[in-house]
């Protein structure tokens, strides 16, 4: 591996923090000690919580402040290594394939013995599994970057067992193995972030090679910051009384709770419509920006009133 100097957004758990606050992600002391531990001790850091909450942000944010690479992998069923790490460039191996069958002639017409002739052709054997007919895919890409690369592996826990596996070696020598080839071992270690929203129960051996952060639903001035953040424009006081309503609704006996993006849509549409102030028949009318199922918007509807007009007395308060 290359040894490279930290980058100044790296070098402190404050950088880290000042460094994601420059591209708009409001971060927490536990997110920006995460982040510092993981590419001082280089290891990867799994990111479990509920949809929404800023995991896969925080690695799109990382790119973006440190100025890294992003090399995105979003995983699925059946993801298997020619998806993740590489696969052969199968038309170019069939194109020189063609080539050398016109040429075989002038290649082996000295060859006196058929074993002679075998040894002449077993010279171009090996051309067509080397690293020139390799295609990378995103782990692979990641491990060249020479200036630094943030490989975000988005929503581990679709993907199988089996894929889980594969990563192994990868997390914890930062090297991909191809048979043919040999080991390709990063140029400069990646800042990997997994993610993960708990749909099923991750193994223990890739918990073991990695940091863990759990990102949850953030308190009320959090995530007032964070909607500032990305809508400067509302007010002071539409700003409290939204938040305020949001995070009463995620109290409710509801089953998807509102994320904060989901929050942060409902300001933008808010500012839209040329709100300046949360009303029943607004909230009524807009209720499906931070609620998606039809089950949760019913049960919430008969409360709209009451809710309304505890996040107006929220507004006001701080006015």
């Amino acid at each position: 591996m290359t040894s490279v100097s930290t980058p100044p957004g790296l070098s402190s758990i404050e950088a880290v923090t000042a460094a994601l606050l420059s591209v708009g992600y409001i971060s927490t002391r536990q997110i920006s000690t995460a982040v510092y531990l993981a590419h001082h001790l280089r290891k990867p850091v799994l990111i479990e919580g509920p949809a929404g909450v800023g995991k896969t942000d925080l690695a799109v944010s990382l790119s973006r402040s440190l100025q890294f690479a992003l090399l995105r992998m979003q995983c699925y069923e059946g993801l298997d290594e020619s998806k993740a790490l590489y696969e052969w460039k199968y038309g170019k191996q069939l194109l020189y394939t063609q080539i050398l069958k016109e040429k075989i002639n002038h290649l082996i017409e000295d060859a006196d013995t058929l074993q002679s002739s075998f040894a002449k052709l077993a010279g171009f054997q090996d051309l067509f599994f080397s690293r020139e007919f390799l295609e990378p895919r995103p782990v692979l890409k990641a491990m060249e970057q020479s200036g630094g690369s943030v490989l975000l592996i988005d929503e581990i826990d679709k993907s199988d067992e089996e894929f889980e596996a594969l990563l192994l070696e990868i997390l914890s020598d930062y090297q991909v193995t191809v048979p043919e080839i040999g080991t390709i071992s990063a140029q400069v270690p990646p800042l990997v972030i997994l993610t993960s929203n708990n749909t099923r129960e991750l193994g223990d051996a890739l918990k073991r090679r990695c940091l863990h952060l759990h990102i949850g639903f953030p308190e009320a001035n959090r995530e007032r910051e964070i909607v500032r953040s990305r809508v400067p424009e509302i007010s002071e006081s539409l700003l409290r009384q939204l938040v305020a309503f949001v995070q009463s609704v995620r109290d409710e006996n509801i089953r998807k709770l509102p994320s904060i993006s989901e929050t942060v849509d409902w300001a933008r549409t808010l500012m839209l419509l040329h709100a300046d102030l949360l009303d029943p028949a607004l909230v009524r009318d807009t209720l499906n920006v931070i609620l998606k199922r039809q089950g949760d918007i019913t049960e919430v509807q008969g409360k709209v009133e009451q809710l309304t007009a505890a996040a107006l007395a929220e507004g006001q308060a701080a006015g």
